[in-house]
């Protein structure tokens, strides 16, 4: 095991005191370089501006589902913690295992642990337990960690890819957004899913539609164009999912609702996720753009406005504030991911 120096050790630890002592989750995370600050904005906006993250785990009070995230892999929902391994394992004793098989897994965070020493743990903690080791299909999984000295211990979940799984639809384009930044630009927009309303009025071929459905989220599709529509409605289907959208100009559509007082507008959606034109083919006037972004404006009290070029002045001029944002790189091929509200 490589140990961090004291001065290492001490910062971690005041980290990690700042999370509070009962329910706590530690999630360890992966993500490519160029990936790295979507990662980030994305964690922030799930596990809250007080979650601890560093370069591959956080530590939160929030408890969320690792497979809302295409980053998160594993999370450890923290119930025992002590000052070293043995004291640890002795608290384990009055651990009831639920179901007849268990497996214990070893998440680095902050020490770096070698592959013998993280299986000699996972050993050591497992043969305390009342019930049947199970490595390929265990009914409960356990996570052990090292975090700031202390040594943790708690039921484990992982993520599943359900992304990836949305990359094979039978409607696609070069320029669509790719279904691990699509689940990540969505959890970015929605944090809480629970009553929330989402509108997508640029939603092409329903790639943002499908990550937001599959997720539970009230979400509601709009396009200009009749053939993304159709392919739409063709990717929606095929993965079980119902019928969401429309044809309209995003323009047209109404801001607020219905009984709304006069001068005091209530949006309709709590949220929007607006990928903009690229204009590849055509330059799309400065003028058509900021209708765009006023009429989004109006839809949502919080927007998520993806673009491939410099729009801060039209967001500012729309009415909008710049809360946060991000850059993904792909090639020579960058898209802003910006956070409006």
């Amino acid at each position: 095991m490589k140990h961090m120096s004291a001065e290492q050790k001490s910062l971690v630890q005041q980290k990690y005191k700042s999370i509070e002592q009962s329910g706590k989750y530690v999630y360890v995370f992966a993500c490519h370089e160029d990936e790295q600050a979507l990662c980030q904005l994305e964690l922030r906006t799930l596990l809250g501006a007080d979650a601890v993250i560093e370069a591959r785990y956080a530590v939160s009070v929030r408890r969320v589902e690792p497979s809302r995230s295409p980053f998160l892999k594993l999370r450890m929902d923290v119930a025992y913690e002590a000052d070293s391994l043995p004291e640890l394992a002795s608290q384990l004793e009055t651990l009831t295992v639920r179901g007849a098989t268990f497996k214990v897994v070893f998440a680095e965070t902050d020490t770096a642990v070698s592959y013998d020493r993280q299986r000699n743990v996972e050993r050591e903690l497992g043969l305390g337990l009342r019930g049947k080791a199970e490595m390929r299909r265990p009914e409960q999984y356990f996570a052990v960690t090292e975090l700031g000295g202390r040594w943790l211990f708690g039921e484990g979940s992982y993520g599943e890819a359900v992304w990836l799984q949305h990359q094979q639809k039978p409607q696609n384009y070069s320029t669509a957004l790719g279904t691990r930044l699509a689940r990540a630009v969505v959890n970015i927009a929605v944090p809480e899913v629970a009553g929330t309303r989402v509108i997508d009025p640029c939603c092409g071929i329903g790639t943002v539609l499908v990550e937001a459905m599959s997720m539970g989220i009230d979400i509601v599709g709009y396009d200009i164009n009749p053939l993304a529509v159709r392919g739409a409605r063709v990717n929606l289907d095929h993965f079980g999912m119902p019928d969401v959208v429309q044809v309209a100009d995003m323009r047209t559509l109404v801001p607020t609702h219905p009984t709304a007082l006069p001068g005091s507008p209530e949006p309709i959606y709590d949220a929007l996720i607006l990928d903009m034109p690229y204009n590849l083919c055509s330059v799309l006037p400065e003028a058509e753009k900021l209708d765009m972004l006023q009429t989004a404006r109006r839809l949502a009290r919080r927007a998520v406005i993806i673009t491939t070029e410099q729009i801060d002045s039209l967001l500012i001029k729309a009415g909008f504030h710049i809360d946060s944002r991000c850059t993904v790189n792909k090639g020579n091929f960058s898209r802003q991911i910006i956070v409006c509200v």
